[in-house]
């Protein structure tokens, strides 16, 4: 007997994102659990109790945000976030779970990021947030990926064009 199906709850889906950071696995580290990183990257307030069973959270001011339990969390190798439900969210009966996984790979100062998201269901009312969620955590990992790679540089004070004499002039 072949089993086909149910078109509107036929399982869940997932993501997986990977990116090679020119940065040792502390500093990576570092951008997953800093808040004061985290904002650098997301262009969002956040929230980090970084340990096993503490919370992680992203979100806009005075706007929605993702809230998740951490379930795994290994110092510079792993990081895995259950997301709590949200009332204004689709009805779901499974974890959505996002893990991030650093490794070396390439030698000691280039790190591999990879993150595995799971557990999106497969039901029509999902695809926007599914594509939201995909599409979110591939431009951030860009994002942690760039300012990781060339962080910003305090800019040196301007000089007035009046502080130092002009070439060719005697004063």
């Amino acid at each position: 007997m072949s089993s086909s199906r149910n078109s509107a709850h036929s399982g869940t889906r997932g993501y997986a994102h990977l990116v090679e950071i020119e940065a040792p696995p502390a500093r990576v580290w570092r951008a997953l659990t800093d808040v004061g990183l985290i904002r650098i990257w997301s262009g969002a307030d956040a929230e980090v109790d970084a340990r096993s069973g503490g919370l992680y959270r992203i979100g806009r001011d005075g706007g929605p945000s993702r809230d998740a339990h951490i379930d795994i969390f290994e110092a510079q190798r792993r990081l895995r976030l259950i997301y709590m439900s949200v009332p204004s969210s689709p009805p779901c009966a499974s974890a959505i779970v996002d893990d991030f996984l650093l490794d070396v790979r390439k030698g000691p100062n280039t790190t591999s990021l990879r993150l595995l998201g799971s557990g999106i269901p497969e039901d029509a009312a999902w695809d926007p947030l599914y594509k939201k969620m995909r599409m979110g955590w591939e431009r951030n990992m860009a994002r942690i990926k760039v300012a990781l790679e060339n962080p910003p540089r305090p800019k040196l004070p301007q000089r007035e064009f009046g502080d130092r004499p002009l070439p060719g002039l005697d004063t």
